[in-house]
């Protein structure tokens, strides 16, 4: 949908880890996590202020994610955050981590928009809209 890509380097820390020095699976979800949060601060929305100032928050619907290979010890990581589809409400993301650029996870998330009164859908705001619209 949006010609724009964000990506995000993380280094792979002993606390990221199992005993055998391999990323555990669902540390996985906080790298790409992460990369959401640093995708909407560079788009002018960091996330303590969607929840206080603008009243909502991007809640996971669904995700789908593959692993292809493990992540160990020291690596440094590229996660990337693509938009595949906007609806009234959700957003449909892309995401990869990739360590010298070959694949090791790849994930499809539904993020929803919701209000932070009511945790119920709500439509995302046009001015963050335009600027996932615009490409860079």
């Amino acid at each position: 949908m949006s010609d724009r890509q964000f990506s995000l380097p993380i280094r792979v820390y002993y606390q990221d880890t199992d005993a055998g020095g391999v990323v555990y699976h669902a540390t996985h979800l906080n790298f790409l996590e992460r990369a959401r949060y640093e995708w909407l601060r560079e788009l002018g929305y960091d996330v303590h202020g969607l929840l206080n100032t603008y009243k909502f928050q991007f809640m996971v619907r669904s995700l789908e994610i593959e692993y292809f290979k493990p992540a160990i010890l020291d690596d440094l990581l590229d996660i990337t955050v693509n938009v595949v589809d906007m609806g009234r409400s959700r957003i449909t993301l892309a995401q990869e981590i990739s360590c010298n650029r070959t694949p090791l996870v790849k994930a499809t998330i539904h993020v929803v928009c919701v209000c932070t009164d009511t945790f119920k859908p709500i439509r995302i705001p046009t001015n963050l809209r335009e600027k996932i619209e615009t490409p860079t």
